[in-house]
């Protein structure tokens, strides 16, 4: 009863091996054993093994975007993650139109990404946070306090389909301000540039800022920056009203995408300036102070390594920033004939000459 069904086949020349073996007819059969015994493991084997696939959603341009995420792409391949060899990342960039995020959102929704990657701010991240519900998101940092804008139920236990990182712009507000005092000691007013309509920079602006400025004697003028028409009639605003210092909150679509006219018009009114994005000190801004942008993003290859390997994002606890970074732009003080205290030039970690 145990027999098996090929052995059924070859009993018939099991009496006369030689004759079996010259008979053209065995070798038929014996072929076709072959391919009963073994095909099926032979087509199994051939199976090509599937490549996992990254969505990659940024508000920014490509190539602000690249500048950025490129230590992610280092790291990715330090793990042995070689794009376009054993993994796909399908980029999409909202290029300083934060309409177009949602429609992204979804599109990689639709190809059935392993995981999205939420580049910047708010925008981004709740146009994936509002796609999906079951596929992982990993925060690059932006977006303020991951908890109190609700992405997280907490950073130890996020409790999600989002982990990540947060780079705690809010809570630095206090030690920017106080950069700027040090920098430039007759500060007395402070003119603030922000989006209301990016949650982190608006609760820092009306809650923490107010609250630090008091401690340092400053005081604050808030400006409300809603669309880029916006600029003319808050720049001749601000020329009645001449502060001592510029502080710009977030990095908003219109903020960002107008980052080197800002910069411009600190120059011009000979501004001391600080930002909470480093890329509006590359544009000619003076100071920039925050999260090692670099370190961070190398982080983010971390999460997406233990997630393709069965982690879930609501195990894997939010990163806080390790590392922070002070940028210097010389050329932006001299232009505006302002000396650097040695005590502030010894802390860059970067100078820009």
């Amino acid at each position: 009863m145990n027999e098996k069904p090929w052995l059924r086949i070859l009993i018939p020349f099991s009496g006369n091996l030689k004759s079996a073996i010259q008979n053209p007819k065995w070798w038929g059969i014996f072929a076709c054993v072959l391919t009963f015994a073994f095909g099926g493991a032979t087509v199994h084997a051939q199976q090509p093994k599937r490549i996992p696939r990254i969505g990659y959603l940024s508000p920014y341009d490509a190539a602000t975007e690249s500048a950025r995420s490129e230590p992610y792409r280092r790291a990715l391949r330090e793990l042995g993650y070689i794009e376009g060899q054993n993994i796909v990342i399908e980029y999409r960039y909202g290029e300083g139109n934060d309409d177009r995020l949602p429609g992204f959102a979804a599109e990689l929704v639709r190809l059935k990404v392993d995981i999205i990657v939420a580049g910047g701010g708010d925008p981004g991240i709740l146009a994936v946070k509002n796609a999906t519900k079951t596929i992982p998101i990993v925060l690059t940092g932006g977006g303020g306090d991951p908890v109190e804008a609700g992405y997280v139920q907490s950073l130890a236990h996020p409790g999600g389909n989002i982990t990540g990182l947060t780079f705690l712009n809010r809570a630095l507000g206090g030690k920017r301000l106080d950069l700027l005092k040090e920098t430039f000691p007759r500060l007395s007013r402070v003119a603030v540039l922000y989006d209301p309509t990016a949650p982190s920079p608006t609760r820092e602006v009306k809650e923490d800022l107010p609250v630090a400025a008091q401690a340092l004697k400053l005081t604050i003028q808030p400006w409300h920056v809603r669309a880029a028409d916006d600029f003319d009639k808050i720049f001749g605003a601000i020329g009645k009203q001449p502060p001592d210092g510029l502080y710009v909150a977030g990095a908003g679509q219109h903020l960002f995408t107008n980052r080197k006219r800002i910069a411009a018009f600190a120059l011009k009114n000979r501004l001391p300036s600080i930002y909470v994005t480093r890329e509006f000190v590359d544009a000619g801004g003076l100071m920039y102070y925050g999260a090692d942008r670099a370190e961070s993003y190398r982080r983010v290859a971390y999460f997406v390594d233990k997630i393709l390997k069965g982690a879930k994002p609501a195990d894997l606890p939010v990163e806080q920033p390790k590392k922070f970074e002070l940028i210097i732009n010389l050329k932006a003080a001299k232009q505006i004939g302002l000396t650097i205290p040695p005590t502030v030039l010894a802390r860059a970690d970067r100078v820009i000459k």
